[in-house]
């Protein structure tokens, strides 16, 4: 059997004029995944059109198209999938975008997937094989456990900074307002991992140094990630990952994480307002002082990747500089920036719809990027602009210099601004090496500057002072 499997592009991504590097990133691991469930002799291949120009007609036709689709990339999955129909193709769409409006896919696929497809992907091969398939697969069984190796021979490494992308859970134990979480784990588990020698056979299957764990919150199985942790220990790896406030102030468990070599972590702070996380059910974060997890992670030798939203309700037009501000101030390595996206399917969009709130539903404008509701303490402009104006502050060469400069030893500073300002500062360069192919060329820096994190375990209070930059009081 020939299959086709296509992660359709985000509209930005294929931009003849320009590309940001954040879509070169990652390989599209979930259809590797998947891919790892067909049998050997069946013809697989994966088609990214992040990092490569596709022309449907240009290639033999296949049996079977698999298509992941996002929100913003849902306009280009349903004009991929009705032309194949056209021509006799079966097609078959999952991802997050077709669990949250499985009717609306359903009018462009001959299967629809909703949820994770761990359990309902291979009963769907079967059924495949013997022209019995269903309209809809809803996942109902969580479990990784029997999950076949990744079909990482698929993947074209050189097109990616970080192809040593790793999943070893799924989901979070948290269930905020605005996240796509709830909706896509339905129906069963929320949260569930693999078995850790499992995890730990996947990374010895990578080649260099550097990993990149794509789970949602991979410490959120205390006992799990303290084991996985343990596993890890003396492999030479150097590594990110994402996490919430309230386990990076566990004792213990960071110091885990580094001596496994975590050199950098995404951290979701998203606002600066109290009001605002009880709004949203960001429980995680209520009380807690946000300056205490920078200080935390910057003494374990961690980088930190701040990430903010803007245009919650009790979001007022000073929020912008007062957040900058702040994560400056902090030392912040970098930091990214969302305006408010009600996601279908999630407790935000069904509130902000039963209010008339939402403006329209262009899923292509649902990029975090666009404002797609009437907020309610500012002007729809007024926070665009924001928006816009805090990635411009935050990334000027006044404030890297502001925030290299709350680091105590001149190799740091040198490194903060390195780091910081190679993202946002060499673009261009960027555009150059994902148009030519040569990214992965770039990784060795990426590595050389993780590894120097970490290098230094300085005793509490070594650092020189700055505020607390408690959630609530002092720098907000």
């Amino acid at each position: 059997m020939r299959v086709l499997m296509i992660l359709p592009a985000l509209t930005e991504a294929t931009s003849p004029l320009f590309r940001p590097i954040k879509y070169s990133l990652f390989p599209p691991l979930g259809l590797a995944t998947l891919a790892g469930y067909l049998p050997p002799d069946d013809d697989v291949r994966i088609v990214d059109e992040h990092v490569e120009r596709f022309d449907p007609a240009a290639f033999e036709m296949p049996d079977l198209v698999v298509i992941q689709a996002y929100i913003t990339s849902a306009r280009r999955s349903y004009e991929l999938a009705d032309w194949y129909r056209a021509r006799g193709v079966f097609v078959a769409m999952g991802g997050l975008h077709v669990t949250s409006l499985p009717d609306e896919a359903a009018r462009h696929a001959d299967s629809v997937f909703c949820g994770p497809g761990e359990d309902t992907w291979p009963v769907f091969l079967a059924d495949l094989r013997r022209r019995a398939t269903l309209p809809r697969y809803t996942s109902k069984q969580r479990t990784l456990e029997g999950l076949p190796p990744i079909r990482r021979d698929l993947i074209q490494r050189h097109r990616y900074l970080v192809p040593n992308s790793i999943v070893v859970s799924r989901g979070c134990p948290h269930h905020c307002d605005f996240c796509y979480k709830d909706a896509f784990f339905e129906g069963g588990k929320s949260f569930y991992t693999q078995a850790v020698d499992d995890a730990l056979a996947e990374i010895d299957r990578l080649p260099g140094r550097h990993l990149y764990f794509l789970d949602d919150h991979l410490f959120g199985n205390k006992r799990f990630a303290t084991e996985l942790f343990a596993g890890m220990r003396g492999m030479g790896r150097v590594w990110q990952a994402a996490g919430t406030v309230d386990t990076i102030l566990q004792p213990d468990l960071l110091e885990r994480a580094v001596d496994a070599g975590l050199r950098s972590m995404f951290v979701g702070f998203e606002t600066i307002n109290a009001d605002n996380l009880a709004e949203q059910r960001k429980r995680q974060n209520v009380g807690r002082d946000y300056g205490a997890v920078v200080r935390r992670l910057r003494e374990a030798g961690v980088m930190v990747n701040a990430s903010f939203v803007f245009g919650m309700d009790s979001d007022g037009p000073d929020v912008f500089d007062r957040t900058v501000d702040w994560a400056v101030r902090q030392g912040i390595e970098t930091a990214t920036f969302h305006i408010m996206t009600p996601y279908p399917g999630t407790a935000l969009f069904r509130r902000i719809a039963s209010e008339g709130r939402i403006k329209h539903h262009q899923w292509e404008l649902y990029d975090t990027r666009h404002v797609v509701y009437e907020p309610r303490g500012m002007t729809a402009s007024q926070l665009s602009e924001g928006y816009w104006r805090a990635y411009k502050d935050f990334y000027r060469w006044r404030n890297l210099w502001r925030g290299a400069a709350t680091k105590g030893v001149l190799g740091d500073r040198v490194r903060h601004l390195a780091y910081a300002g190679g993202w946002k500062k060499f673009e261009r360069v960027w555009d150059v090496l994902i148009r030519s192919g040569q990214v992965l060329h770039a990784l060795p820096l990426l590595e050389a500057a993780l590894s120097s994190f970490g290098s230094r375990h300085p005793a509490r209070g070594s650092r020189p002072s700055y505020d607390s930059g408690g959630l609530v009081k002092g720098a907000v």
